[in-house]
Parts: C-alpha cells; sequence; structure tokens
C-alpha cells in the first residue's frame, strides 16, 4: 500500500500520519534509552517532544465510534521499564520543581517532580495509542486518537511541556558536554512519511522498525 492510495479517512490524513510517526519515533527512544549516552538522550527527547507537543495540538479531537474505551498494552512493568531505564540515565539530574502541580497552591514547600516518571506517563499512553492504532482497524484506530487527544488536553500535554523545560535547563547548563567522552551525537531522527508504512505493516518475521 503506497502512501498516496492509504484509504479516504481522518485516521490516514496527512496530520494524523505525522503524529503517528513521531509517537513511534518516541516509543522506539523510551523502549532503548539505556542504549543513550546521557547528552544524546536529552537531546533527542528536546526535539522529539517538542515535535510531539506540535503535532498534538495541531490534531481535534474526533467524534469516537464505540462507547467503550481503547484496549490497553502497556503493562505495569513495562511502564515501570520505562520509568527506571530514563532514571539510571538521568541519574541526580532526573528531579526537578514542579510548577504546574494541582497540590502546588496548598503547598509551603516546593513539589518534585522527576523527569523519568513523566516519560513514562507519556510514552504510557502513546504505545497504547500506537498499539490500538497498528491493528488497522478504523473505527479502533480512531477511537485510540480520540482518546490519546483526550489524555493529552487532560494530562500528558503538560508532562510534555515540564519536561521540556526541565530537559532545556539542562541542554543549556553551563556544563552540558563538558564532559562528554562519547562518540559525536547521532543526527537527529528525521519525520518519514514512507515510515509510516513500515508501522503497518504486519510481518510476523520481523520486528517493526518504528516500535
Amino acid at each position: 500500500m503506497e502512501i498516496d492510495n492509504l484509504p479516504d479517512h481522518l485516521v490516514y490524513s496527512p496530520q494524523v500520519i505525522d503524529f503517528v510517526t513521531v509517537t513511534a519515533e518516541t516509543c522506539l527512544l523510551l523502549e532503548h534509552a539505556g542504549e543513550h549516552g546521557y547528552e544524546d538522550f536529552v537531546e533527542k527527547s528536546l526535539r522529539l517532544l517538542s515535535m510531539l507537543y506540535l503535532k498534538s495540538i495541531l490534531l481535534s479531537v474526533p467524534e469516537r465510534v464505540f462507547d467503550d474505551a481503547t484496549e490497553r498494552f502497556v503493562t505495569e512493568d513495562d511502564y515501570n521499564d520505562v520509568k527506571d531505564a530514563v532514571a539510571v540515565l538521568m541519574g541526580g539530574k532526573d528531579s526537578f520543581l514542579e510548577t504546574f502541580h494541582p497540590d502546588m497552591s496548598l503547598s509551603d514547600t516546593p513539589i518534585a517532580a522527576f523527569i523519568s516518571e513523566n516519560m513514562a506517563d507519556i510514552y504510557q499512553e502513546l504505545k497504547d495509542f500506537a498499539a490500538n492504532y497498528q491493528l488497522g482497524e478504523t473505527d479502533i484506530m480512531n477511537d485510540a486518537l480520540a482518546d490519546c487527544l483526550t489524555a493529552f488536553a487532560e494530562h500528558w500535554g503538560q508532562k510534555v511541556v515540564n519536561t521540556l523545560r526541565a530537559l532545556h535547563t539542562l541542554r543549556y547548563s553551563y556544563d552540558f558536554g563538558l564532559n562528554d567522552d562519547e562518540e559525536e551525537l547521532q543526527p537527529a531522527l528525521k519525520m518519514n512519511r514512507n515510515a509510516f508504512l513500515g508501522f503497518l505493516r504486519d510481518d510476523d518475521d520481523a520486528v517493526n522498525p518504528l516500535l
């Protein structure tokens, strides 16, 4: 199936395909967080989360088809694997002061948040969406998009913004890169709509390159 011959439905629109592509790349980065160095991870996370937020706000929540919520695929172990890998990678720089926590107005002391926990929360929503989308059933794909965008407005979009703020502070701190013994950072991931076709292929003998 060529990109120009996709069915005429919202879930195959260029804007949604862009969202799906950056969603898959973000999941891939987080699932393999332990394979990255600290600075590489910060750089890639800033780029992907920025694109993710942009692609999300460009979409409107579609009308649901079914009454029931879409299936959840991410297990507690999956969640903890991502959180723990990011926490190890970030080390003592994992925590930051939360300024938009619902309880902030009631607290006399600063509230700590964690990049690793925010990343795991974001991953959970994205991966559940991606897994439902990959089923290839238009109505399920539609409702998965609706659920994901609704959750974006309610909570995980704020987590993206908060995490970007924390990562931005780290990226542009005076000591970022001073002790870099790693190889030159790999080029930034490029969004490619043709890669979207690979995301949809159902091949039991191959590992999907986007997830």
